[in-house]
Parts: structure tokens; C-alpha cells; sequence
């Protein structure tokens, strides 16, 4: 089965020892020992690569986690629960593990790390349920941006779709309490992925798998690494084969989905 997108994920929610903040000007977090010290373990690594580029930093660090235990709805808050800053690099969801990357490719140290998870993970830095990033293409459309929407450019072959997000087929919302979100979807269909599209490809792209569900734009995301083998799709994969971050050929996850979605990150 599948990880869902950001928006199941945060339906069902699970105790964490995390601390509640209000903002990023108070980024203070309580983080367990394990995860403490692999934050500085990681931030010691991302300053020894020096001037390294965006892609070979998310490579090195995505690296590192390599083999961490998938744990399903990692973060914490709804529409009547209060939301709390999730840390807990023990366990990673597909949408944490991107999180964490995300952040620590620009952090000098601990406290920067919490910042700039908020404003990966949070609009305006303000960790609230309502300001959360609930949709993969927020990473690219509410401030901060993370990365920017490439789909369309890699080939002529993206597809546009005009999407509800939030809203459910049956006239519910998944998140209730949170608005619907018009917003068109572009994605490459997955036949459409010819050695051209992957050849546009870098490592260090955040891919979704686009999904023709309606309300939704993802059921799943990850790294995009270039080797010397191919392209493959690193991933924190909930199937029962893995169940931690793995590496897979991109082409044979592929199969498995309609199409993706491809931001490049800032």
C-alpha cells in the first residue's frame, strides 16, 4: 500500500514528543536524544560539503537516512487539536523525510535547522494546523517556496487538470475546518516518461506521484538521485517490503503510478 499524501496524513495524528510553538521567532523545539544528536551529526556533514550544489546536498543528506523506519502520520494537529512542531528524525512519513532534507540543506546549526523547518514545513512561519503545507504543490505555491513546478517544461506530453483540493467526491473535505484549494495540477502521465523526461531530471528533484483522485494532488513524494545504474526514486516506502527509506528505480515506480509531478528545488 501506498503512502498517502500530506492531506491523509494529517487526518489520523499520533503522540510525539514534540513542543507546541507559535511561531518561527520562538523556533525553540524539544527533540528526543537519538534525534538531537543526528541533527548535528547532519549539520556537521552539510558543512563539511562546503560549497556543494542544492542537488548533491539533498543527495548527501537524503543519504543519510537511508534505511530509517517509515512511521505513518508523523505530525501532529487538526482543526481541534492543536498543532505541534513535529522533530523526530527516528521515524520518517514520505512528506517529514522531505521536510528534514529540505531544512538541513540550509542550516549552519541546530536552532537555524528548527527555522527553517517551520518555513518549509509552515506558511509565513507560523506553525499552526491552518498555516501547514497540507498539499506537495504548496512547496511551490505558498511563501516560503521551496522549489518551483518544472512538470510542464520537461515535456510536451504534462497534462493540466483543474483540481478542488481538499474537496472530497462525496462533497466532504478531507481536512474540515481548512478551505478548498483551487489549483491546477500539471503532471507527466507515466507513459509519457521517455529517456527524454528522465534526462531532464536532476538529482535532488522532489518528485510526487500524481494521483486522478478527486481533492488531491499526490499520494506520495521523494528525491530524485541520478547513478551511475539510473534514475532512482528515494523514498520513504511504507510497502511491507520495505517499510523504511529505500532507493528504487524510478522506471519500475513508475508502473505503479498515473504520472508525476516534478518541483525543482530553490
Amino acid at each position: 500500500m501506498r503512502s498517502i499524501t500530506r492531506v491523509l496524513l494529517s487526518i489520523l495524528v499520533i503522540a510525539c514528543a514534540v513542543v507546541l510553538l507559535p511561531a518561527r521567532a520562538h523556533a525553540e523545539a524539544n527533540m528526543d536524544d537519538a534525534t538531537a544528536r543526528k541533527v548535528d551529526e547532519l549539520i556537521a556533514l552539510r558543512a563539511a560539503a562546503g560549497n556543494a550544489s542544492k542537488g548533491e546536498l539533498i543527495d548527501l543528506l537524503s543519504g543519510q537516512f537511508m534505511g530509517t523506519p517509515y512511521g505513518a502520520n508523523m505530525l501532529v494537529g487538526s482543526a481541534t487539536q492543536a498543532e505541534q512542531l513535529v522533530i523526530d528524525l527516528r521515524r520518517v512519513d514520505c512528506f517529514t523525510y522531505l521536510d528534514y532534507v529540505e531544512a538541513l540543506t540550509r542550516s549552519s546549526d541546530r536552532n537555524q535547522f528548527v527555522a527553517n523547518l517551520i518555513d518549509t514545513r509552515y506558511a509565513g512561519g507560523q506553525v499552526d494546523f491552518a498555516h501547514r503545507k497540507h498539499f506537495f504543490t504548496d512547496w511551490a505555491q505558498v511563501a516560503r517556496t521551496a522549489a518551483s513546478d518544472i512538470t510542464g517544461s520537461l515535456t510536451g506530453a504534462a497534462v493540466t487538470v483543474g483540481k478542488h483540493l481538499n474537496a472530497k467526491a462525496d462533497g466532504g473535505n478531507y481536512l474540515p475546518g481548512l478551505p478548498v484549494v483551487d489549483r491546477n495540477i500539471t503532471y507527466i502521465p507515466s507513459s509519457a516518461v521517455t529517456d527524454q523526461v528522465l534526462s531532464g531530471l536532476r538529482t535532488g528533484d522532489y518528485v510526487g506521484a500524481y494521483t486522478d483522485q478527486p481533492g488531491l494532488d499526490v499520494t506520495h513524494v521523494g528525491i530524485i538521485v541520478k547513478t551511475n545504474g539510473g534514475t532512482v526514486f528515494r523514498n520513504a516506502s511504507s510497502l511491507a517490503a520495505n517499510n523504511q527509506v529505500v532507493d528504487q528505480p524510478l522506471t519500475d515506480y513508475l508502473g505503479t503510478v498515473p504520472g508525476i509531478v516534478v518541483l525543482r528545488p530553490q
